[in-house]
């Protein structure tokens, strides 16, 4: 009877355009999410009642089939690699690296227009090398940054707002976690998305200094007196090694071919671990604190990872992504029309949701659209990465303008005030990176092809 009637009702919902499955399923998991469940389990949830419905699978079926994937999903290999990225960041942030950091590069940036303001895009670029998260990446280099520029007199407002927009370079410049996501779901090399992003990484960082040399002579001028006494060339390199090493290991094992992501993921952790040691900071707290920080985070990326595969799956059973491509298609958006078209879909959800909630949830219907367009997937992780960015800075969930509240006591929207002149850039950033895809596709092309 069971598969009788999901016969009946899998024609019935065939007989549904492509746009009433979609809005349904998406009306569902709003439901869910608003109720406040966990946004995995709310995915799952939606999954369960869409079979359910639209396919008339029973129980047992539908349980049958999440346990596989939930199995298939969370067991890849590659995924290791996001815990041991998350501890290494952990590690930094909880020891006195970024202190150092600050010292090592205020000797260098004080000679720049802007100053001291420059530290915050260079610290976060650099930390954004050896964590993959854009809020520890906010969190660490606020923690220290913030307060310094502060107390040495310089604007609050382009401070607070270069922070918000370079804390989102932990998402772009390797190892990036979001990264990792896409290219499990993507079925793309991991290792070619690192490389792929660090150039408009990169960008993005430039973008923001000359922005800052730019707006440096309309500032209020910083108070001339240095609290901290100036220190030789050599000593500020001492300062900045414990994170050049870190980078140098990390990066310079993948794009070297000697080690996988996961494997680089361990050696940066026993780097990290060695250099805490080596500082006197190694202790059996210090252990506990990270491992407590990290492993809720990495548990809550690998299920949404799960959910994600089940989403897919879903997706799939009922046709959705190509009935959607096909109904996209009837426009003749090409390429340009397709990716407009994408960015304010991110920009809107970006809105609501974060950044990896963004990708698991969309990848399903958006990657064949993109793939049936003839967009290259490695190229598209790079985009995606920095509309997700744009979400990190855009109220009311953004999440990088929670932890900078935190840490400066503004409210929510005078940081995003002060951010969006960095929101705008990116912007700039993701129209350059569009015009000229080589800007993201020629390193991985020269470092493996």
């Amino acid at each position: 009877m069971g598969g009788v009637r999901g016969r009946k009702i899998s024609k019935r919902a065939l007989t549904m355009d492509a746009g009433s499955l979609t809005f349904l399923i998406f009306l569902f998991l709003i439901a869910f999410l608003a109720s406040g469940t966990a946004i995995f389990v709310a995915i799952i949830c939606t999954c369960v009642v869409s079979m359910t419905i639209f396919l008339g699978f029973d129980i047992h079926r539908i349980g049958a089939a999440l346990a596989r994937i939930m199995i298939r999903s969370s067991s890849a290999w590659e995924l290791s690699a996001i815990p041991l990225f998350i501890w290494m960041g952990e590690i930094v942030y909880r020891t006195t690296m970024v202190e150092g950091l600050f010292k090592g590069l205020a000797h260098f940036a004080r000679r720049l227009p802007g100053g001291l303001l420059h530290t915050n895009v260079f610290g976060s670029a650099m930390f954004a090398a050896v964590c993959g998260s854009s809020t520890a990446t906010t969190a660490t280099v606020g923690k220290i940054f913030l307060g310094e520029l502060n107390r040495r007199g310089y604007d609050r407002s382009i401070a607070i707002g270069s922070l918000a927009g370079s804390g989102t370079l932990g998402l772009l410049i390797p190892p990036s976690i979001i990264m990792i996501v896409y290219g499990l779901l993507a079925q793309v090399s991991i290792i070619q998305l690192f490389a792929a992003g660090l150039l408009p990484g990169l960008l993005i960082a430039g973008l923001y200094s000359l922005y800052i040399a730019f707006r440096a002579p309309r500032l209020v001028a910083p108070v001339q007196h240095e609290q901290t006494p100036q220190i030789p060339t050599w000593r500020a390199f001492v300062y900045l090694l414990p994170v050049l090493s870190l980078m140098l290991l990390v990066l310079g094992s993948i794009y070297s071919g000697w080690a996988t992501p996961s494997e680089s993921a361990m050696i940066g952790v026993a780097g990290a671990l060695l250099l805490t040691a080596l500082r006197g900071e190694l202790s059996l707290r210090l252990l506990r604190d990270t491992l407590l920080g990290a492993v809720p985070v990495s548990c809550m990326i690998v299920l949404l990872m799960a959910s994600a595969a089940f989403l897919s799956m879903t997706m799939g059973f009922l046709h959705i992504p190509q009935d959607v491509a096909r109904f996209i298609g009837m426009f003749d958006l090409g390429p340009y029309g397709l990716l407009l078209l994408l960015a304010v879909f991110y920009l809107i959800l970006g809105l609501l949701l974060d950044g990896i909630s963004i990708t698991v949830m969309t990848l399903p219907i958006t990657l064949p659209l993109v793939i049936a367009n003839g967009i290259d997937p490695l190229w598209f992780g790079v985009f995606l990465v920095i509309m997700v960015e744009l979400a990190m800075i855009t109220p009311p969930v953004g999440f990088n303008l929670f932890v900078i509240q935190g840490i400066a006591g503004e409210t929510i929207l005078r940081i995003a005030r002060h951010a969006f002149p960095f929101f705008l850039l990116m912007c700039l950033a993701a129209v350059l990176v569009t015009i000229f895809p080589q800007i993201a596709l020629w390193l991985p092309h020269v470092l493996f092809h």
